[in-house]
């Protein structure tokens, strides 16, 4: 059974910084690119950040620089380290993992397997 436990989600004020971490478990990152959606009230689900099998890299447009995407493939954990945060960040940020998706992961609106997420709240 895949089960994710999300942490490090919070309140913070503009241009402050969050690491998130999620730790997987019922499949394996070598067979699985993982990493991040999020939804804001009242908006669609948007992708944010994906670690492929292969170790590359994807993040959407709005990201502009500002978060980093890494994996420690032996613990089964994947992080989202968010830099200069704004209120438009404002989101409940989940993880996911997906057999396929690589570069469309930033397009898609669901995954193979959803976290429960963690909300991140961006004071102006």
């Amino acid at each position: 059974e895949v089960h994710f436990v999300e942490s490090g989600g919070g309140l913070v004020q503009a241009g402050g910084s969050l690491r998130l971490s999620c730790a997987a478990s019922g499949f394996s990152f070598d067979d699985y690119n993982i990493g991040w959606f999020r939804q804001a009230p009242g908006k669609e689900r948007e992708g944010v950040a994906c670690f492929t099998t292969d170790g590359d890299t994807y993040y959407a447009d709005f990201v502009e620089g500002r978060f980093t995407i890494s994996s420690d493939n032996a613990k089964n954990t994947v992080y989202l380290r968010m830099d200069y945060l704004k209120s438009e960040d404002t989101a409940v940020y989940y993880c996911a993992a997906d057999r396929w998706a690589t570069v469309s992961w930033i397009a898609l609106t669901a995954w193979n397997y959803e976290g429960q997420g963690t909300q991140v709240t961006v004071s102006s």
